[in-house]
């Protein structure tokens, strides 16, 4: 469901524009207010009776930018969008901007910035927030624009502008930056602060404050120097137009800082990769020396980023509203992932009754209006979703007759909404440049909210059709349409003059916003992270149906990456993001300065849960990759709400089934005779899923084969292989433990797996050498042992964090090794708490490099708090390093120690042995 919005139009520009960057057929400009497009065709002016962007009183607004960016399509639903759209007629400057560790807003003075680090709970304790205070404004003396404009911009810093005849000030700010880069005429450099700063070092040009209990570098060009008056801090640039100011992490930090102080941020680009199961990406900043040489620079790594690098990083970190941020010294820095697991559906499975699922399907396709009423974007699209579900799924049981009436009736309102004129057409706004859907809903018009929500159902059903009927998909006939929708939601493209690059998504958040003009307090927020994912998913399907794998590569990349944000902002699966004293072990909205245990309609607990899984389709087995989180959060729900789901029981129990398969079966048989199906969803596709996931197993994130479109799932020691291929010819797809399956053309394929053509299977976790953990106290690298388990003691009730206590002691000696650089060490344990509560298990690795009997090197890593669920929970390196001694090296006759404890709690736990899903893995050669 998505929260209050606003919607999109289209230009004469497009036409041209889709043939330009390969997402679409050139079509002649045309006077008329019909462009055609294949088959289809939009419009160039809003229907009768209907509004574009507005302000909040409904007077309509264009962007607010310079001469120098009129003619560049605005990347709305960003994290700084209120520079461009003035929501509030009254604040010509902006709102509340989170950049993350620094928050700034704009006013006629400047640029406030703080850096909140203690969190608020509000609403109930229903949501924490890291809120915008102002603890110093970037200005120049005497300034006092009448308005702040967007400048310039890049994929996650962005250029504000002030003017007031007399002065100019124009500043780089960015997410991850701790520097602001200023450059200004017209007057002095001028810091105010809130309160009177304290100072900790003058070095003339360089100052040092502290400002209510945070520090700050003060960076003017060399020869200029900083003066002290009460509140009020400036210096004069000379004959220079530049300074810079950041937040320390430390004030022994300041001598790092001044090295970058002067490398001027420029621009930021993220670049991109789908290669045999892995997404990888590059984000790089570039920079000018304003003085000196140094082009070098410092970032702030979000968690989901720094969780997936190898690239060294220092001991600098900032607090954030999504957990720690740690600081890398260079000016790029690498992430790669196991590729998210995307299926057009689930694989067909002999647990299903034939008989009982063509029941359920003829219950959809015979309905009197299979689109239950449905006229704007949203409710059309999910009623679209609804069918592209289930023609897979008829395909599976051979009844090609209801798959074929599923694909008349999506083919046929995809027609309707994909040609201008009627009740229902996609429309062009050459000054926002963007297409709107009308009719319109939940501030998709007015407020350009939720686009990538509404068009992925469209997008998705379009690439189910494509998957049957090709012909139709040509750009030529309706599939240059669809490439329009792409382009509004999720343009590749930074050069295309009609659309902004990935407009819904921010690639260094890590997922999308929602908000088109990010007015609020708060910031920018995303409620249903699911349904960004659905657009993602729907890149992957149309990409693979189609032949272009540019498309299903950028699906790839943004599934992936924003299936770890939700992991860890939404789900806090590692439990190191929301604050201690939020209380809650899911989130339903995330903001720019923190999350809500809310939605935007209801406070009702299954909405709150099931917003963030809605619609389930084979692009949601991502979420499976985090099963006790999973277990929590439904207990969660079911506390909350007084027992099991009620309204949205069939999501809940599809999300169930990701984590416990068998149980979430168990919930359908016992009540599936009396529901109402939620308005996405339907008896056939819920039976389907649930079934088929009690036969197969739960998904397995920890294995991914060479194509986007496959997955495996395990249940027990069984792992099932599966892959849907969209191609012509048949092919091979090999999985990541080296087991592969052979896939018909244009099929789905399942199996277990035959031979291995790798000679040297990916290990999980992927790197280095692994070791299994026997009874006894044995680290081996032997497989085929008995499962098991050893007892873990209580910690009596005292807090052992950090320092073993009567700690299970697993070891090998007389390890050769040589150190993989940029390698980290990784475990995998599988811990039980059964049904108690408050405890937490806590590991130690430890490295004797020669044998000597003295460890040179050991890692802490943060303890993992169990549920009282029972079954197995899984603690990963994921939970952090808390604390390391000495220095990695070669090993030569070496020993491995790992030490397993309780650190809280007055109970024991068991530690599962005997396995591969116990395992650590050490990261040498």
């Amino acid at each position: 469901m998505p929260s209050p919005r606003t919607r999109p139009a289209t230009v004469l520009l497009l036409a041209s524009a889709l043939a330009a960057v390969g997402l679409g057929p050139a079509a002649a400009p045309a006077a008329a207010a019909t462009v055609p497009v294949g088959s289809g065709s939009y419009s160039d002016t809003r229907p009768p009776g209907t509004s574009g962007p507005t302000t909040n009183t409904g007077t309509p607004v264009t962007p607010k930018v310079t001469a120098a960016a009129r003619n560049r399509p605005v990347p709305t639903n960003d994290w700084w969008s209120s520079l461009a759209f003035q929501r509030y007629g009254d604040n010509p400057y902006s709102t509340p901007m989170y950049g993350h560790p620094l928050t700034y807003q704009a006013t006629a003075g400047g640029l406030d910035v703080g850096y909140p680090t203690t969190p608020a709970i509000v609403g109930d304790g229903r949501q924490y927030e890291y809120a915008h205070k102002r603890d110093l404004t970037i200005g120049l003396t005497g300034l006092n624009s009448p308005d702040t404009k967007a400048d310039d911009w890049s994929d996650w810093t962005v250029t504000p502008y002030w003017s007031d005849g007399a002065r100019t000030l124009r500043t780089t700010i960015g997410h991850g930056s701790p520097f602001v880069y200023a450059k200004g005429s017209g007057g002095n450099a001028q810091i105010t602060t809130a309160g009177a700063p304290t100072v900790f070092a003058d070095q003339g040009n360089v100052l040092g404050i502290t400002v209510a209990g945070h520090h700050y570098a003060l960076f003017a060009p060399t020869g200029s120097d900083w003066n002290v008056a009460g509140s009020t801090v400036t210096a004069g640039l000379g004959s220079k137009d530049y300074f810079s100011v950041a937040v320390l992490p430390s004030t022994g930090a300041l001598a790092t800082f001044k090295k970058y102080a002067y490398s001027f941020v420029t621009g930021s680009k993220v670049t991109w990769s789908y290669t045999g199961g892995t997404v990888g990406a590059t984000y790089t900043l570039t920079t000018e020396a304003k003085e000196g040489t140094e082009r070098g620079t410092l970032q702030a790594l979000y968690r989901h980023q720094w969780l997936n690098t190898t690239d060294p990083l220092t001991s600098y970190t900032y607090v954030s509203p999504r957990g720690t941020m740690k600081v890398r010294e260079s000016a790029s820095f690498t992430t790669r992932q196991k590729a998210a697991a995307v299926l057009p559906a689930l694989p067909k499975s002999n647990g299903v009754d034939t008989a009982r699922l063509r029941g359920y399907l003829n219950e959809v396709v015979n309905a009197s209006d299979p689109f239950s009423g449905a006229a704007d974007t949203y409710w059309t699209g999910k009623a679209l979703g609804r069918l592209a579900q289930l023609v897979p799924v008829a395909d599976q049981i051979g009844e090609t007759a209801v798959r074929d009436r599923m694909l008349g009736l999506m083919k046929g309102k995809l027609q309707d909404w994909f040609t201008a004129g009627g009740a229902n057409e996609f429309s062009y706004d050459k000054d926002w440049k963007t297409l709107t859907g009308y009719p319109a809903s939940y501030g998709s018009d007015t407020e350009l909210n939720d686009h990538h929500f509404h068009y992925g159902y469209y997008v998705y059903a379009a690439a189910i059709v494509a998957q049957y009927d090709p012909a139709w998909a040509a750009d030529s006939a309706w599939g240059g349409m669809v490439k329009a929708l792409v382009r509004d939601t999720a343009n590749p493209s930074r050069t295309d003059t009609a659309f902004p690059f990935l407009r819904g998504f921010d690639v260094y958040a890590g997922h999308g916003w929602a908000s088109g003009h990010q007015g609020f307090a708060a910031g920018n927020n995303q409620e249903s992270s699911s349904e960004s994912t659905n657009l993602s998913t729907a890149l992957v399907l149309w990409g693979s149906a189609t032949g272009d794998t540019s498309l299903r590569d950028l699906g790839a990349f943004l599934l992936t990456t924003e299936s770890e944000s939700i992991a860890q902002y939404w789900f806090d699966a590692d439990e190191q993001v929301f604050p201690s004293s939020f209380g809650h072990d899911t989130a339903g909205m995330v903001w720019g300065s923190g999350a809500a245990y809310a939605t935007w309609w209801t406070a009702n607990p299954e909405e709150i849960h099931g917003i963030n899984v809605l619609p389930v389709t084979g692009g949601s087995l991502h979420l499976g990759g985090e099963k006790a989180a999973i277990r929590r959060n439904i207990a969660e729900m079911e506390r909350e709400n007084g027992g099991p789901a009620v309204e949205w029981r069939d999501l809940l129990w599809e999300f169930q089934s990701f984590a416990d398969p068998g149980a979430a079966k168990a919930k359908w048989d016992a009540g599936h005779a009396g529901y109402t199906p939620e308005e996405g969803e339907s008896k056939a596709h819920t039976y389907h899923w649930l079934t088929t996931l009690d036969t197969l197993g739960a998904p397995d994130a920890t294995v991914t084969g060479d194509i986007p479109t496959s997955a495996v799932f395990t249940k027990g020691t069984t792992r099932t292989y599966a892959a849907h291929n969209h191609g012509s010819t048949a092919r091979t797809v090999t999985f990541s433990d080296g087991k592969t399956l052979s896939v018909p053309a244009r099929s789905t394929a399942t199996g277990s797996g035959t031979g291995s053509t790798d000679p040297d299977p990916e290990p999980e976790p992927p790197t280095g050498n692994t070791f299994q953990l026997r009874s006894g106290g044995a680290l081996t690298t032997a497989t085929g042992g008995t499962a098991g388990s050893d007892t873990i003691a209580s910690a009596g009730g005292v807090n052992r964090d950090g320092a073993p206590y009567q700690p299970l002691v697993y070891e090998v000696r007389g390890v050769n090794g040589t150190l993989t650089p940029g390698a980290q060490t990784a475990f995998r344990l599988q811990v039980d708490a059964g049904t108690a509560v408050g405890l937490g298990q806590q590991a130690r690795i430890s490295y004797d490099l020669t044998g000597d009997g003295s460890f040179d090197r050991t890692e802490t890593y943060h303890y993992f708090a169990t549920d009282p669920v029972t079954g197995w929970e899984e603690y990963t390196q994921a939970r952090g390093l808390k604390a390391a001694t000495g220095t990695p090296g070669d090993l030569k006759g070496g020993t491995v120690r790992l030490e397993v404890w309780s650190a809280i709690g007055n109970g024991t736990s068991k530690l599962q042995t005997g396995t591969d899903k116990s395992v650590l893995v050490i990261p040498y050669g």
